[in-house]
């Protein structure tokens, strides 16, 4: 629902979603392969806040992951709002920048100001939590006024909006065909209690939840937009927070799936102990769920204990990896290396279980202390937090840095050696992908997929297959593949292989860091100043050379 408070006034907001620094889960390589795609995921938060919003405004939305926000559309706004994570904070104070210098009032919101409101202290407004009744008070301020405020105004939601009330994301506001994946939000909250994960602290630890009914209607918004994500990813926290509720919505799910002939597939993210929810995982099956994301993070069941992750050995760990790819699920995995438990042999403990595991896609950073998490806690009272721009991570790890720093890079390096990835594609073709169910053609028969597959042949075809020096490993399992009649397995395994070969030659070249939350500020400006020629050259020329 809209908010339902009376406003007098009629205003112009302008939602603004800061680009992201190239990350090993972005898989921005991958997209001039697809033809027109410029970003990940639309942001749920910013859509939502946009949705809400009093009848009688108007808004505007713009992610500069696909354009930058020009002189233009602050000069149309009477206020300018923006959201984003950790990551994004260089980004986050340069719209900031943009919109004081176009005189115009900047409101900050989402999980990185919610975490660490000192750092945006050049913001007017601070919306500190999630939509609720300090949104409320904001549209209150804002329909008086749309002058900048003499001091910075914080505002602290303490009565949450419940789910069932939330509005449908303003998916119509979001070109959608220039995503490669959908978003969705079924629940919000994770019961457990990561050292290191935030989202406790900020979205509580009882998931809260949206109604099977919003949920197929958001569905329906999405597929109404022509040229439309093939792929939705549930952003909850954790998809089997609440197994009940989970178990009780897919079925809701697998009736819109058959009524729509499987127009979607679906990802998630959860933890390892899904792996005894055998009814769960077989409605997922049902559903079309292709991918699991799960934060895994070590191999080393012993340090599972010292970072309050032993659900993760609910169930052995390779044989939990192995149920889940039974259901068709194709594993995605989280690594973090820098834990207090780490020895000399942890770096070889990670790469037998990348080897073993077979999971083609893992993001492997650095430990990194978020604020309001236990760790963050923790290494402050033992002094061990670093304010050091020129480290890769702000922990003070029990082992020299440099040696950190040095296990990660030879671990990204044999995770993405050509030979290897493409190796473990090859497996998940021989014990996962047969496990999908088999979808109706009509439902993916539509101009713009054909359109987009062609595309993503042809663009596979050349720029993999023929011009990369992994071209090899590449053809063995795609042949691998087609032999077993698992055509969409080339598409894949292609496009996410290239991302994930050409990002760690640059990462092991220094140009990115070791870890997802920590940006490489002047190397995104280099980015930015590039010429049009030189981001092109380096967009489709083959990168032969590692650091």
């Amino acid at each position: 629902m809209r908010c339902s408070l009376p406003v007098s006034s009629k205003r112009r907001i302008l939602c603004v979603f800061p680009a992201y620094t190239p990350s090993f889960g972005t898989f921005s390589h991958a997209y001039p392969l697809m033809g027109g795609v410029k970003a990940f995921m639309p942001p749920q938060g910013l859509l939502l806040i946009a949705a809400y919003m009093p009848e009688a405004w108007e808004c505007r939305f713009i992610d500069e992951n696909i354009r930058r926000a020009g002189p233009a559309d602050f000069a149309w706004a009477d206020a300018v709002f923006v959201s984003g994570m950790h990551i994004q904070e260089p980004q986050i104070h340069d719209i900031r920048e943009r919109a004081h210098a176009a005189g115009k009032v900047a409101v900050l919101g989402g999980p990185s100001v919610s975490g660490a409101p000192e750092k945006y202290d050049d913001f007017d407004y601070l919306h500190l939590g999630e939509i609720g009744d300090a949104t409320d008070r904001l549209i209150e301020i804002l329909d008086r006024d749309v002058a900048r405020p003499a001091a910075q105004v914080s505002l602290e939601t303490k009565d949450r909006l419940a789910l069932a009330d939330f509005p449908a994301p303003a998916y119509e506001h979001a070109p959608l065909k220039r995503y490669l994946i959908g978003s969705l939000q079924f629940s919000s909250g994770c019961p457990y209690r990561c050292e290191f994960c935030d989202i406790p602290q900020l979205y509580g630890r009882q998931p809260r939840l949206k109604s099977p009914e919003q949920m197929c209607a958001e569905l329906d918004a999405i597929i109404s937009q022509p040229g439309h994500p093939a792929v939705v990813y549930f952003v909850d926290d954790n998809f089997i927070g609440n197994r009940k509720a989970t178990r009780d919505m897919l079925p809701h799910l697998v009736a819109w799936q058959k009524k729509n002939d499987y127009p979607l597939q679906f990802a998630c993210e959860a933890t390892l102990n899904m792996a005894k929810q055998p009814e769960i995982l077989e409605l997922m099956r049902q559903a079309n769920f292709m991918t699991v994301f799960v934060g895994i993070e070590t191999p080393e069941a012993d340090a599972l204990k010292g970072i309050d992750k032993t659900h993760n050995a609910a169930v052995p760990m390779y044989e939990a990896i192995e149920t889940l790819n039974s259901y068709g699920l194709e594993v995605t995995s989280g690594i973090i290396l820098g834990l207090d438990t780490d020895t000399d042999k942890s770096e070889q403990n990670l790469i037998d279980f990348i080897d073993r595991s077979a999971i083609p896609v893992l993001t492997i950073n650095l430990l990194q202390a978020l604020p309001k998490t236990p760790l963050w806690d923790r290494l402050e009272r033992e002094g061990r937090l670093l304010h050091d721009a020129s480290l890769e991570s702000n922990v003070l790890f029990k082992r020299p840095h440099d040696a950190v720093v040095s296990s990660w890079r030879r671990a990204i390096a044999h995770a993405y050696e050509p030979d290897k990835i493409f190796e473990r594609f090859k497996h998940q073709c021989a014990v996962t992908y047969p496990h999908r169910i088999k979808t109706p053609t009509k439902g993916k028969l539509t101009f713009t997929n054909l359109r987009r597959g062609l595309i993503l042949g042809f663009n596979i075809i050349t720029r993999v297959g023929i011009v990369s020096d992994y071209r090899r490993p590449f053809w063995q399992a795609a042949g691998y593949a087609l032999r077993r009649g698992q055509i969409e397995a080339v598409f894949n395994m292609g496009f996410v292989a290239h991302h994930l070969i050409r990002f760690t030659r640059e990462a092991l070249r220094g140009e990115h860091n070791a870890s997802f939350y920590a940006a490489k500020a002047a190397e995104a400006k280099e980015a930015r100043e590039r010429t049009w020629w030189e981001n092109a050259r380096r967009r489709f020329v083959p990168e032969r050379e590692a650091a």
